[in-house]
């Protein structure tokens, strides 16, 4: 039997690719020319929001497509692979991929809703983060046990930001998008106290923060990013680049929760860090606890009664889903912390087209997994995920 076969395998990290009418068919007429829609430039879909180029749905939708990220991606809606886009379709691409459940995360919003804030209206922000999160409840009611949604947040706006955990907490999301590193918007930083009413409402309702990379303004991707400019870098190395150090954000985000005493305040608050692998766990861990006794922060903080490890332990979560060699000692350190993800249908997911690497789910757990012992397999695959998302289902 597989580990497959033996566990009810929950995804924590894929992304479900917005229809074209998702903002139109939701808002009022008089802001369909600055809400996003879409527009065909050149024979390939854009997303355009407030009159300005976003991103391009195919480069964030290459499943199964041949080609190779960030430049080779299916050009429109008319190419990519139903399972991105529609529910049905999904559902039967988790049954054939043996997937029990997925985590849904959003693209043209940013993956830290950061692309809202091209908009200078405060209502259409408003409207356009509460018609995104509608739409994905809406779409996750096909399976509302295996389909789990993460709703977007207005977090430039505190009121408005509870409010919406509020309302979307009964419209069945698992899960709250938020920035690693809200100053790259000229917002408070992370451990500011200015974000405590949201913190304090998540917990209250046993919502996790999901700290998604490229939720920062340094590793955003934007059209004509990883095009040449200066030295001797071309598009597809700096992809490559930008793809290994997209951790770096989080870690900075996961740091500062610990050291500015976020998990402190909030002991029942988990945090996730999505999509940036596991392997650099154990190293910066180690370093922070090293680190906080050396520089002796107990004493300038005697009621951070734990070590950065400790908080860790306690409440925060990472997700793998392609590393092999490094996985193996961070496992064995926080079999209780780590979670599995495929990143569909992203372009370092692993989605396998004829040009790409990847390898499909199963065939990669067993390769990463088979070599840990059975229960510590069981965790990184369903059990951690089901607590941290409240997943019911079989073990």
């Amino acid at each position: 039997m597989s580990l497959f076969s033996n566990h009810a395998v929950i995804d924590v990290d894929t992304h479900v690719t917005e229809p074209a009418d998702l903002w139109a068919s939701r808002l009022p007429r008089k802001w369909h020319d600055r809400a996003p829609r879409i527009e065909r430039i050149k024979g390939r879909d854009f997303w355009m929001i407030d009159g300005k180029r976003a991103l391009a749905p195919g480069v964030v939708s290459i499943a199964g497509y041949d080609g190779r990220p960030p430049n080779e991606f299916p050009p429109t809606y008319d190419d990519f692979d139903p399972a991105t886009y529609d529910a049905t379709a999904r559902l039967a691409h988790m049954d054939r991929e043996n997937i029990h459940a997925q985590v849904l995360y959003p693209n043209v919003g940013g993956f830290g809703s950061q692309n809202f804030l091209q908009i200078d209206d405060e209502a259409l922000k408003l409207a356009c983060v509460q018609a995104y999160n509608d739409f994905l409840a809406e779409w996750a009611a096909a399976d509302p046990d295996r389909l789990l949604p993460v709703c977007a947040l207005p977090y430039w706006d505190i009121e408005a930001s509870v409010a919406e955990i509020e309302r979307c907490k009964a419209l069945g999301h698992r899960s709250i998008l938020f920035p690693s590193q809200p100053q790259d918007f000229r917002q408070h930083e992370l451990s500011d106290v200015h974000w405590d009413p949201v913190w304090e409402c998540a917990q209250a309702h046993g919502l996790p923060i999901s700290f998604h990379i490229g939720g920062q303004a340094a590793l955003g991707v934007r059209e004509g990013e990883f095009a040449p400019k200066n030295g001797n870098m071309t598009m597809k190395a700096k992809f490559a680049r930008f793809s290994a150090l997209a951790f770096i954000g989080n870690a900075l985000g996961i740091s500062e929760i610990i050291c500015g005493g976020v998990c402190h305040r909030f002991p029942e608050l988990d945090f996730v860090s999505v999509e940036s692998g596991a392997g650099w766990i154990p190293g910066l861990l180690e370093a922070l606890d090293w680190q906080w006794h050396n520089a002796g922060v107990a004493l300038e903080h005697p009621e951070y009664e734990l070590l950065p490890s400790e908080y860790f332990r306690r409440q925060i979560y990472a997700c793998f889903w392609f590393e092999k060699e490094m996985l193996g000692r961070a496992a064995e350190l926080y079999p209780d912390n780590l979670m599995y993800e495929t990143d569909f249908p992203h372009p370092t997911s692993m989605s396998p087209g004829p040009a790409t690497i990847a390898v499909h789910p199963r065939e990669y757990a067993e390769r990463a997994l088979g070599a840990l012992p059975e229960e510590t397999a069981g965790k990184l695959l369903h059990d951690n995920a089901a607590r941290v998302y409240n997943v019911p289902g079989r073990q």
